[in-house]
């Protein structure tokens, strides 16, 4: 069995009651996601954030908190002949734009960014990332994750 472990960093942006979301293109129907995505080998998981925000949305973004911590186990599957046992770590950070234009990503794991009315978001197609970091955003928990 081949073990795989993703780090990655995300950004809960709200203002006027909108929340920023981009489109995530991911093989079947688009969902939206939180903007973030995949530290590279070497980054710090803060500068990751400001580097993805601003790749997928065209704002750049100071950090105002660090929300709390996703760790994700889908279920193993199979690939290419051998079973696969994925865990995600995602670290959710809140964020105000401090800078730039919205625009859409080119050539990327999405296509659009956009603002949303936070009650909206239920009936959006989303990622359960979304629902997730809505929730550290609201509760705050002590310890970065939400109460099971």
């Amino acid at each position: 069995m081949r073990k795989t472990l993703r780090v990655a960093a995300y950004a809960i942006c709200v203002r006027d009651g909108q929340i920023l979301l981009a489109r995530w293109i991911d093989g079947g129907r688009p969902e939206w996601t939180l903007p973030g995505g995949g530290m590279e080998h070497g980054e710090d998981p803060h500068d990751t954030v400001l580097r993805e925000v601003e790749e997928e949305t065209g704002y750049r973004v100071e950090v105002t908190g660090l929300l709390g911590v996703r760790s994700h186990r889908p279920p193993p599957r199979r690939r290419f002949g051998r079973t696969v046992e994925h865990h995600g770590v995602g670290l959710v950070y809140e964020a105000r734009v401090t800078d730039g234009e919205l625009r859409f990503e080119v050539g990327g794991s999405t296509d659009m960014a956009q603002w949303h009315d936070l009650d909206a978001v239920p009936g959006l197609n989303r990622v359960p990332l979304v629902d997730f970091g809505l929730r550290l955003w609201r509760e705050r928990p002590v310890a970065g994750r939400p109460a099971e």
